[in-house]
């Protein structure tokens, strides 16, 4: 009996101390407040892991980052360099425009309708776009009453092909536009008013689309233009097509 009781005492004692040493070992605080006051909730799986990812957190952080550059110190792009001004025209020198969309819609109503006429082929369509003008244009040194008939007896063929022709090819290249306020003229080819001995090549290419290569010689010797040239006003009226 005596030894059934001091073996009950012994194995009492040894789970009391059991207890003694896992409370000894539990964790005091259980609350989340230090992940959260770093940043970051403890889960179920930060367990051994969180105090390295705290610590590579902690070296990501940049240190003593340096204060941002200024407008004037801070690198430029590749792109952004300083552009070469462009030669300035001196004054009283027509604009040369290839941009058909800077025309005024009036003049683009009026060339459409001569372009689509002298592309049919057929000159007498282009008696509704003269019957829209004001007054025909100057054809020539003297007065023509008569512009359809006229084409007709200029031409080679007798039907005023290469007169539209000539149309289509002085009327596709770029302009000038000269004069101000209600005297602005735009006139084609812009070679018109240029001295031809000071073309570039690129616009001699241009010279030759209209000006057959013997005349063109010739007129180049002397530097005036004396071929097929036209005028249209701001307001769209057709004024001369004339050489």
């Amino acid at each position: 009996m005596r030894r059934t009781i001091s073996i009950l005492a012994a194995f009492a004692a040894l789970v009391a101390g059991t207890l003694l040493i896992v409370h000894a070992y539990r964790p005091r605080d259980n609350s989340p407040s230090l992940a959260q006051a770093n940043g970051q909730e403890m889960g179920p799986h930060a367990g051994a892991n969180a105090p390295q990812e705290m610590a590579e957190n902690e070296t990501s952080k940049p240190q003593n980052a340096p204060a941002p550059k200024t407008e004037s110190e801070a690198p430029k792009p590749p792109g952004d360099v300083a552009k070469t001004p462009e030669p300035e025209v001196p004054l009283g020198t027509p604009e040369v425009i290839y941009d058909f969309n800077r025309l005024p819609d009036e003049i683009r109503d009026t060339l459409q309708g001569i372009v689509v006429a002298a592309q049919s082929g057929n000159i007498d369509n282009m008696l509704p776009v003269l019957q829209e003008n004001e007054l025909p244009p100057m054809l020539s040194t003297t007065a023509v009453s008569d512009p359809i008939a006229f084409w007709k007896k200029e031409s080679a063929d007798g039907k005023g092909t290469d007169i539209l022709a000539a149309m289509v090819n002085v009327f596709s290249l770029a302009f000038m536009r000269k004069g101000e306020g209600k005297n602005v003229m735009y006139v084609w080819p812009y070679f018109a008013e240029m001295d031809l001995t000071k073309l570039t090549p690129a616009q001699e290419v241009d010279f030759y689309r209209v000006v057959p290569p013997p005349l063109g010689a010739e007129m180049k010797k002397s530097g005036k233009y004396t071929y097929y040239r036209a005028g249209i006003g701001s307001d769209g009226v057709w004024h001369y097509f004339m050489k």
